[in-house]
């Protein structure tokens, strides 16, 4: 493994611990508050970070197999397992979200019972939201910066995470300041509504990326730098046209490819210098990616891009 991917492998692991050991020892400050107050919308927080737990494990290990090398069982790499994994975590959300309402809905219908130590579960949440809110912007960074699928997926469930234990708190607020007992299931409920929403988001980008969806920015990024190149106005190498471009994302990796015609006049190796060159800039602009070219012979009569390409 290069340098450069090896210390990009060692960031991205070291986040993924760090993911790790916040979603384990937020665990127990949730549950210790859910044993302290019997509250319910803390209990649908908890709930949320035993998937962070699992779902943080299963991410450090998607990251450990996305880095192998592409080998003969897999000769286009093994990126598409951050995709598995976001979608492993958006499942798991969906189904904390499932049992939050339903333990919800139980307690609206047969009753609550009464908030003990309101005040002392606020500041434990209150702590949880904090740390969940810095580690997640941090494995945001990191992601987007790698980019890693996982760490952003990972960090986008800690932010969500951070919020849902925001709303606990102003449930917890309410009882404590008004007695309202209702309060507590019904802002668990509202929870379980917005981690689901975010669930289900990261269903579907997950979906896109396994089902080979084309990112539109890239789309627009590719088709730019071709069009660079067309005609005798376009920068060097010039090509008359361009046609079957597509491409798709392997995790981080991007694979393209596409046809570029050239004057049927050029030789092999004049032809292989203009793809090259092409698919040298495409790779460079992708920063992780592989570009292959396919050359064909120009056949349209009075080209202008056939003699701009003499």
């Amino acid at each position: 493994m290069p340098s450069a991917a090896k210390t990009s492998s060692v960031w991205e692991q070291r986040a993924a611990m760090l993911s790790l050991v916040t979603a384990v020892v937020l665990l127990g400050i949730k549950f210790s508050a859910y044993f302290l107050t019997r509250s319910a919308a803390i209990f649908s927080d908890a709930l949320e970070s035993i998937v962070n737990v699992v779902a943080a494990a299963f991410a450090l290990y998607s990251l450990h197999v996305a880095h192998r090398p592409a080998d003969r069982d897999h000769p286009y790499g093994h990126g598409k397992i951050e995709f598995l994994s976001a979608g492993f975590e958006g499942g798991m959300i969906l189904l904390a979200a499932v049992v939050i309402v339903v333990q919800s809905l139980d307690l609206l219908i047969n009753g609550t019972g009464h908030l003990r130590q309101g005040w002392l579960g606020v500041g434990l949440i209150a702590l949880a939201m904090g740390v969940n809110g810095v580690v997640g912007v941090f494995l945001i960074q990191v992601g987007r910066r790698q980019s890693s699928l996982t760490l952003v997926a990972d960090g986008k469930h800690l932010l969500t995470d951070a919020i849902s234990s925001l709303a606990v708190i102003v449930g917890l607020l309410i009882v404590v300041l008004t007695d309202w007992q209702a309060a507590d299931p019904i802002v668990a409920m509202l929870v379980a509504i917005y981690i689901a929403w975010m669930g289900g988001k990261l269903l579907r980008q997950a979906a896109a990326g396994l089902m080979d969806r084309q990112d539109e920015a890239d789309t627009k990024m590719l088709e730019g730098i071709l069009d660079s190149h067309i005609g005798p106005q376009g920068r060097l190498p010039h090509i008359c046209s361009y046609h079957k471009l597509r491409h798709r994302h392997s995790g981080r990796y991007h694979w393209v490819d596409f046809h570029i015609l050239v004057p049927a006049g050029l030789n092999i190796e004049q032809g292989h210098h203009i793809a090259s060159a092409i698919e040298y800039e495409i790779e460079q602009a992708l920063r992780i990616g592989d570009a292959t070219a396919h050359v064909e012979p120009c056949t349209e009569q009075g080209c202008e891009g056939c003699e701009g390409c003499r």
